[in-house]
This record gives structure tokens, C-alpha cells and sequence, in this order.
């Protein structure tokens, strides 16, 4: 409980730094909340009605204000960055395993993996023309091993046909499930093979799979 206290304390000062306008949109939530919160009051009979629910609600809307800016607050602080994609996804909740830079260019355009239950998506990273080229050369390498297992590529920017960087979790979320929960794992684990480290089985050109990161688990 400490610990968790320590990281919004953390979390609000630097917040209050980045974003003037986080304590008057805080204060703003509460208030809408205290103010929420004396509607239901009036509906409980007993005295003690009011104030709690004022005050429940009242925290509950500074909460989701705060989270919101922070949020917000951190999109801007990594949005550009190289690795800023494999950042978001690797804090997705679910069942979802997260393989950074699965390929890079000499330019550090790059392609990050996602096994879920959507199948596998495909996260590139930099130059449009570039990156495009990559997803394609992954995509097709993935193919001779996941089979049937759907495919969907996603390129982060802000261009047209591109998603934004604070709208990529909820893109990858929301996919149409197409693989059981049990699937997911043993897809991952027949990708596995192409991650550096791992035992190279017959077929697999081991040149081919150099530099490549473990997969992450979320």
C-alpha cells in the first residue's frame, strides 16, 4: 500500500510539472463527483447517506481525471521515441505475448510481434515506405509457420491508415477473437523457434533469426 501511495505521489508531481492543466481538471472531477454523489444521497433515506456517497464519488472522479492526464501525459513523453510502440504493448492487459523488434532496419524502423487471441499482429514502427517493406518480409515469414492463424498488420504514426500511438492498445484489443485461450500459448510456442537462443529446428535458417528478442508474456 505504501509502495503503490509512493508511485502516485510520484506520478501527480511529475504530472503537475508536464500538464497545467491536471489539478484544475482533478479538482473539476471531484467536484462533479461530491456533486453526483449528493444526487444519490437524496434518494437513501438516513443522514449518513449523503456524505458517503459524496465522498465516494467525489474520489472516484478526481481518480479517473488523474488517470486520464497521466496517461495523456505519457503518450507525449514517449510518442516519437524509437521503441515507443513495443512500450504500450508491453502493458497491455490479457492474454498477449509481446516480442519487440522481431525486425530492424539500419534506419531503426522496426516490427514488434503480438500473439493473442486475435492471432498475430504485426506492430511496425518508423518510415512508412520502410516500415511497410518489413511488414511484408515478416508477414511472410510468419506464414510458412502459423499456417492458417490470421495475420494483421498495424503501422503507428498518425498518417492516414496509420494509428496513433494512444490508440494502438485499443486497436489491438478490440480485434475480432479468432483462437481459444488454450491456442494462444501453443501458438507462441511455435513461434519460439525464431527467437534468438532458441533451438533451431530443421528448415529454419538460423541466419535468419538473429538479433531477435525473447517474447514477453502479458
Amino acid at each position: 500500500m505504501k509502495e503503490r501511495m509512493r508511485q502516485i505521489r510520484e506520478v501527480f508531481t511529475h504530472l503537475r510539472q508536464v500538464d497545467s492543466k491536471a489539478v484544475p481538471l482533478i479538482l473539476l472531477g471531484g467536484t462533479a463527483g461530491i456533486l453526483l454523489g449528493v444526487g444519490f444521497g437524496f434518494l437513501i433515506p438516513g443522514i449518513w447517506a449523503m456524505p458517503l456517497f459524496a465522498l465516494m464519488f467525489g474520489l472516484l472522479g478526481a481518480l479517473i481525471v488523474f488517470n486520464r492526464r497521466a496517461q495523456k501525459a505519457q503518450y507525449a513523453a514517449i510518442e516519437g521515441q524509437t521503441g515507443a510502440a513495443a512500450a504500450v504493448l508491453n502493458v497491455m492487459r490479457g492474454q498477449f505475448f509481446v516480442t519487440p523488434a522481431v525486425a530492424v532496419n539500419a534506419k531503426q524502423d522496426m516490427v514488434h510481434r503480438v500473439v493473442g487471441r486475435c492471432g498475430i499482429v504485426l506492430v511496425g514502427e518508423g518510415s512508412g515506405q520502410r516500415v511497410k517493406g518489413l511488414l511484408a518480409k515478416e508477414r511472410k515469414r510468419l506464414k510458412r509457420v502459423s499456417g492458417d492463424v490470421p495475420i494483421t498488420t498495424i503501422i503507428v504514426g498518425d498518417a492516414d491508415g496509420q494509428v496513433p500511438i494512444k490508440k494502438l492498445q485499443g486497436r489491438v484489443t478490440k480485434l475480432p477473437r479468432k483462437l481459444r485461450k488454450n491456442e494462444v500459448p501453443k501458438l507462441e510456442r511455435k513461434l519460439k523457434p525464431l527467437d534468438p537462443g532458441a533451438p533451431v529446428p530443421k528448415g529454419i535458417d538460423p541466419m535468419a533469426v538473429m538479433g531477435r528478442k525473447r517474447p514477453k508474456p502479458r
